[in-house]
């Protein structure tokens, strides 16, 4: 198999935020050989190598990239009984209609979350008092080196919006999921999106939720709603009127716009409370 990286695009492409400058080198990958090719090849060439999915709840910089991009598009799902195998490139949000439709509950939540099913473990993911390893069995993983490895959760290490794949050099290929039957859960799954539609700017360029959550009993957007943070701007990212945990590009916003106004958040928030609000997003 011969890959042939692109050399022409562009991270505001693939970022939900429109955000980001130049890559060196791109490709998508549809199979796991592709996956494997690409990281020989990367290896070859001395590349730093990165994994895309949907490119939510990341920030990439203004400068180029000199890497290689891979934009993970392995998105099979089959669906058996009460488990679910899917690929690391398909839709979380689309997984929690389809698995909900299948009378099956664990990924109500899902709905509505911008993310592949990767991205959503590689940062486990959560709303609505569920997390993304709650019902994981199971991922297949790509390490750089070409070692495909099946991790069972117990060997995996989860926690808020952090699991072990954040210390790791490679690729989630796909995972299994286990879920319970519940014939209810195509009406939960509706409940929480349109919960979602009503309370978050999901039209709106984002990259989801900006900040962690102090604790549990408190989320960082009543803390900025709270020092009347909303529709504050530096360039054309905005603080949204509809949730303030959320920055949203309102036509050319740059990253460097995005960074200027995460720390204007975090000083004025600080000043008034004294917490230090930590960036949930992950920045390049």
């Amino acid at each position: 198999m011969v890959i042939k990286p692109q050399t022409n695009r562009n991270l505001c492409e693939f970022s939900t935020f429109g955000i980001g400058g130049p890559i060196r080198f791109f490709l998508e990958i549809r199979t796991v050989d592709e996956a494997l090719e690409a990281f020989f090849w990367a290896q070859k060439k001395g590349l730093e190598t990165r994994v895309l999915g949907k490119g939510s709840n990341s920030l990439f910089r203004d400068d180029s990239f000199d890497g290689f991009v891979l934009l993970n598009k392995i998105d099979q799902c089959e669906i058996v009984g009460c488990e679910v195998n899917v690929g690391a490139g398909y839709s979380f949000s689309y997984l929690g209609v389809q698995s909900a439709k299948a009378a099956l509950s664990g990924l109500e939540f899902a709905s509505g979350i911008p993310a592949s099913v990767g991205g959503a473990i590689w940062m486990n993911a959560g709303a609505n008092g569920a997390e993304t390893s709650d019902c994981l069995e199971s991922v297949s993983y790509l390490f750089e080196q070409g070692e495909v490895h099946t991790f069972l959760k117990e060997e995996l290490q989860f926690g808020y919006r952090t699991s072990s794949f954040q210390a790791m050099k490679g690729c989630i290929l796909s995972a299994r999921f286990v879920l319970q039957a519940n014939e209810s859960a195509r009406l939960k799954q509706k409940s929480i999106l349109q919960y979602r539609i009503q309370t978050q700017p999901l039209k709106d360029k984002s990259a989801g939720c900006i900040f962690r959550n102090p604790s549990k009993e408190l989320s960082a957007g009543a803390l900025i709603d709270r020092c009347g943070l909303k529709g504050v701007s530096v360039g054309d990212a905005t603080v949204s009127s509809m949730h303030a945990n959320f920055i949203i590009n309102q036509g050319k916003a740059k990253a460097s716009d995005v960074l200027s106004l995460i720390k204007h958040i975090q000083t004025t928030v600080f000043s008034h409370t004294g917490i230090l609000l930590e960036p949930e997003i992950k920045i390049w």
